[in-house]
């Protein structure tokens, strides 16, 4: 087992994988920006060190402070957390060289899935299920000539990209040029890279998740699926394990594909494979070679600690669990709670007066904030997330809504009150969503 965790991550998943580690008896080291020094986790952690002024770029992002910090505390291993470094592949180079343990998969495997293009020509070698579209990267000359072989709508996605920017929909060959030429404009001023791809675009999708988790060996399980259908802009709001959509025949079938491409690629860590589902098909769209922001309710319905698991995972001690030893337990949703106006969605920083969170029988909030906390304008506005767990998805609705009403937070505005009028909408009561059912309903579109 590693000996010493640095967390090179800030918030609520910095908290989280500091309490993983404190359980397994494993002494933790805390890294922050000037404007995060009163943060929770520098507060509860072994140790800490400053690695630079508030801005990302001079601090979470700084690669060499980081490696400085680990030198210094005696670190021999990083948990990167999501977003940040989580899917730097050089990152992960430079921490091999220097002896320190990465608490995710190879740089290889980073890379390989850090690509779209790469990644989509990978899951169909693999065996996964991909959605129709250009074997490579899309240039304006021959655009039209793919796009015709795919058949309208088609959809211009970067290469390098994520969070909607560099994403735009051609619905007929009028709408194509502009939307490849758009595309590149804001891959390379998001990513600084200008390389797209096409895909075929589909109406009415769902967004479906498959958590998977290997060695590195060649064993590999598949934790069940995540719902994420519900989102703003390309961003997530609310997630639930499992979809109301798939039966357990369809959840068992593509969570074994899944499982048995990460075999073959002898993937070590966690992983998530993201689908776009329809008309009963299953689309691959993207890996996340990290934990998702949305792991607990997959922790929720299996019991499983998937931040231990990481790293008993990364010490070389191979999987706890074999397949049959998963077992899928009831309903989980997961609401972010951000810290934005509830209708305009304005980013809202300042001091918490008064933080008060839910508690009782499977519910669970994961938050670095507290009563006085001054929450910084640097960084995400997500300030926490409240995980609900029951029998079944009824339960685990009324269970959502109590916790809901009992969740107070003074100070800035939140999106709870969204939360509290989405479960009040019959077609969330009877899970008939779709990936684009929550900005329809954002514009007074939907029921």
């Amino acid at each position: 087992m590693v000996s010493k965790i640095l967390i090179a991550n800030r918030g609520e998943i910095a908290l989280r994988v500091l309490r993983a580690a404190k359980e397994l008896g494993i002494p933790t080291v805390a890294v922050h920006s000037t404007a995060d020094a009163d943060a929770m986790h520098v507060r509860l952690a072994d140790e800490s060190v400053c690695i630079g002024p508030p801005p990302s770029r001079d601090s979470y992002l700084n690669i060499h402070q980081i490696v400085a910090a680990c030198e210094i505390t005696g670190a021999d291993a990083v948990h990167p957390g999501y977003g940040f470094l989580s899917e730097n592949a050089k990152f992960a180079d430079i921490l091999d060289a220097h002896g320190i343990t990465f608490i995710g998969p190879t740089a290889d495997h980073i890379r390989i899935m850090g690509d779209k293009i790469t990644a989509k020509q990978t899951a169909q070698e693999l065996g996964i299920p991909v959605v129709p579209g250009s074997d490579g990267e899309v240039k304006p000359e021959n655009a039209m000539e793919i796009a015709k072989s795919i058949g309208f709508p088609v959809l211009i996605k970067a290469t390098a990209g994520g969070g909607g920017r560099g994403m735009k929909v051609a619905k007929t060959e009028a709408d194509l040029d502009e939307a490849v030429s758009t595309a590149r404009s804001e891959a390379l001023a998001a990513f600084g890279n200008d390389a797209v791809y096409m895909e075929k675009y589909l109406g009415k999708p769902r967004h479906i998740e498959v958590q998977v988790f290997g060695d590195g060996e060649g064993n590999a399980v598949h934790l069940g699926e995540r719902d994420c259908s519900l989102q703003r802009r390309h961003q997530k709001v609310l997630e639930e394990a499992n979809s109301p959509a798939l039966t357990v025949e369809q959840r068992m079938s593509i969570g074994e594909i899944c499982a048995d491409a990460m075999r073959k690629l002898k993937y070590r860590g966690a992983g998530t494979i993201e689908f776009l589902y329809e008309n009963g098909e299953f689309y691959f769209i993207e890996m996340n070679t990290r934990l998702q922001v949305e792991h607990p309710v997959t922790e929720a319905i299996t019991g499983m600690d998937l931040v231990q698991e990481q790293i008993r995972v990364a010490s070389g001690q191979g999987l706890s669990v074999t397949q049959a030893d998963i077992k899928f337990n009831g309903h989980a949703i997961e609401c972010r709670i951000n810290a934005e106006d509830p209708r305009t969605f304005v980013p809202s920083p300042g001091t918490l007066t008064y933080f008060h969170t839910p508690g009782g029988l499977g519910v669970r909030v994961d938050s670095g904030a507290y009563q006085g906390y001054k929450i910084p304008p640097y960084y995400d506005s997500m300030i926490g997330k409240l995980i609900v767990h029951g029998r079944n998805r009824e339960e685990c609705i009324a269970r959502l809504r109590r916790a809901l009403d009992e969740f107070v937070v003074d100070g800035i505005k939140t999106t709870l009150p969204l939360f509290q009028d989405l479960l009040q909408n019959e077609d969330i009561l009877k899970g008939d969503y779709d990936i684009h059912w929550l900005e329809k309903y954002l514009a007074g579109d939907a029921h």
